[in-house]
């Protein structure tokens, strides 16, 4: 539901206009995860930068994330999702169930080993077959651990484009990286280079503008001390052509 009292804020929000040269898709859901350096006087930020030939944004600067994907629903976790989490999962309408919740976690953490070869885990106390983008993590004994993660924000991607997101931004420290899988970053992989950037530096000007309205948030949020559950969680979303920033509820 919208908050009234973050009118103010809205200039301050990109406001991009929907297009709507093609029909409506259902958003489809989606996971993000912005790891935090908070070890300097002045926090940084992972980013990967894509290849120049992919068709997405190349040679842009970006998180790790993606689409959910079945297995997400599936895999063994090491730790459940806190409480606390599951709650600003659940938030908007319609509600979010407790397995959605939890596979929005998972997803954030299996695109961020993916695709970065950074891996939130912990060591399983039973040995666990895990297949496909889950092999990583038992080949190191681990099973994955969301108990560490953060939502920032909520996103949806605008009416009118081929691929429609309802994408969950999640943050979690530095400090919750367990293990590191070589060889994920070469000139040919998605991502060519992996760089811990101070919040406010050049590279960060060049995400995309729904990207900075996140770590604009995040940013925000890292300025009143540690990162709490308790925290205001907006949702960006298109509404009359217009970006609207609403505080999930």
């Amino acid at each position: 539901m919208t908050d009234t009292s973050q009118a103010a804020d809205k200039a301050k929000i990109h406001e991009g206009k929907e297009a709507d040269h093609h029909p409506y898709f259902r958003p489809r859901d989606a996971a993000t995860l912005i790891l935090v350096d908070r070890s300097g006087a002045i926090p940084k930020v992972l980013v990967g930068k894509r290849h120049d030939k992919v068709v997405f944004m190349p040679g842009k600067f970006v998180f790790p994330g993606g689409r959910v994907d079945k297995d997400d629903y599936r895999v063994p976790c090491a730790a459940p999702i806190t409480a606390e989490l599951e709650a600003n999962l659940a938030k908007g309408s319609p509600k979010t169930p407790a397995s959605r919740a939890k596979s929005l976690a998972i997803a954030a953490i299996r695109e961020a080993c993916e695709e970065t070869g950074l891996c939130l885990g912990r060591k399983a106390e039973v040995k666990t077959k895990l297949e496909g983008a889950w092999k990583p993590f038992a080949d190191a004994g681990l099973l994955p651990d969301p108990s560490s993660l953060f939502l920032i924000a909520r996103a949806i991607t605008p009416p009118g484009r081929v691929k429609r997101f309802d994408t969950r931004f999640f943050t979690a420290d530095a400090s919750a990286i367990t293990h590191r899988v070589d060889g994920v970053i070469h000139a040919d992989a998605e991502l060519v280079e992996l760089v811990w950037v101070e919040l406010g530096s050049k590279p960060l000007a060049d995400l995309h503008p729904m990207t900075r309205n996140v770590l604009n948030e995040l940013d925000a949020r890292l300025a009143t001390g540690p990162l709490r559950h308790d925290a205001p969680v907006p949702f960006f979303h298109f509404y009359g052509g217009k970006m609207q920033k609403d505080i999930l509820s």
